[in-house]
């Protein structure tokens, strides 16, 4: 007998997305799940079409746009069932791709979280951005992915099939053990999002739990569905929370050096931007790094809630810097990035 899934989709203003995609995730090919759609109080009608045209789904509606991170945290409080997927709105799904995901996360109860193969839904040959084929981070701090080399993505020829140990999994598409986020919690309410993800896996391997990928289930993503990826916005998120989260997550004398590092390299990056006329680019950046250490004081203070381990001891991460890898050496795929496919 399978364990019950809920699949958690957190919706703003998706209708469009959900009008193409939401049909396929009813068309689930599992017995025994569920979809909860969280709004984060749309106001293109999304609640009203899912209602009409899906009166099996689940719906709350939330009072205000609490962003990814609280329409996810919301939502999973009202869930009972021992496993949730969370799913974004423009992800598109394949019949039979949540029965992998259960099967690896019964595989063995230190799993957290498993996510699937995410190629784009523009190319279906190649992967995704937001997750490849499982995440991984560098020495610093920087996430990269199999089959996804900061903006290079590799074509899918097979070449990251195998199931392996990940640092981290995507928040477009992840299935997550209830048990773990009734310990650790789920997403930091504080990120809004991006990086909310990156910040549960840490959090989840200094616990002592693992994050994987199983690229038997497929998915295909959109990208960009709320946030387009030049958006001053996104960038600030971004460059904000990725601080967050190593202040959070890393002992405090790797943090005292990484974060160090960081301020010099986002240093760089708006010097960078602003001869280049990227004015709201570098602008996003820093203010990022204002508003990072203007609230750091608080951000330290959830460090009592987690036992940081030394960022060695963790899988997934590569002991190398993967922007000197990238940007120097002109590397552009993982397995030449790492030397390894990660598995």
């Amino acid at each position: 007998m399978r364990p019950q899934v809920a699949i958690l989709v957190v919706n703003w203003n998706g209708r469009c997305f959900l009008e193409a995609f939401l049909p396929r995730l009813c068309a689930t090919d599992y017995p025994d799940f569920e979809i909860v759609v969280w709004d984060n109080a749309s106001t293109d009608g999304s609640v009203e079409w899912i209602r009409e045209h899906h009166p099996g789904v689940r719906v709350v509606e939330g009072t205000q746009n609490f962003g990814f991170t609280g329409g996810n945290n919301r939502a999973m409080a009202l869930i009972d069932a021992p496993f949730v997927a969370l799913v974004n709105t423009d992800v598109e799904v394949t019949p039979q791709w949540l029965t992998p995901l259960v099967e690896r996360m019964l595989a063995s109860p230190k799993i957290a979280a498993v996510q699937p193969k995410i190629l784009s839904h523009a190319d279906k040959t190649r992967f995704e951005y937001a997750g490849g084929a499982g995440g991984f981070i560098d020495r610093w701090g920087y996430p990269f992915c199999r089959g996804r080399i900061f903006d290079d993505l590799e074509t899918d020829a097979g070449q990251y099939d195998q199931p392996c140990p990940v640092f981290w999994t995507s928040g477009a598409c992840m299935l997550v053990r209830k048990s773990v986020v009734e310990n650790i919690g789920l997403f930091d309410d504080d990120y809004f999002a991006h990086w909310e993800e990156i910040d549960f896996c840490w959090r989840a391997q200094n616990a002592g739990y693992e994050l994987w990928c199983e690229p038997r289930s497929t998915v295909f993503h959109v990208g960009g569905g709320t946030l387009q990826s030049t958006h001053p916005r996104k960038t600030y998120l971004n460059f904000r929370n990725s601080l967050a989260t190593l202040a959070k997550n890393l002992r405090a004398d790797e943090a005292a050096v990484k974060l160090a590092v960081r301020v010099v390299l986002d240093t760089v990056v708006v010097l960078k931007a602003l001869p280049a006329g990227k004015r709201a680019y570098a602008g996003a950046v820093a203010q990022a790094q204002f508003d990072f250490w203007r609230k750091l004081p608080k951000t330290w203070k959830k460090r009592k809630r987690i036992a940081p381990r030394p960022m060695r001891n963790l899988r997934g991460v590569w002991r190398g810097a993967v922007v000197w890898a990238y940007f120097v050496r002109k590397k552009k795929r993982f397995s030449d990035v790492t030397g390894s496919k990660g598995t």
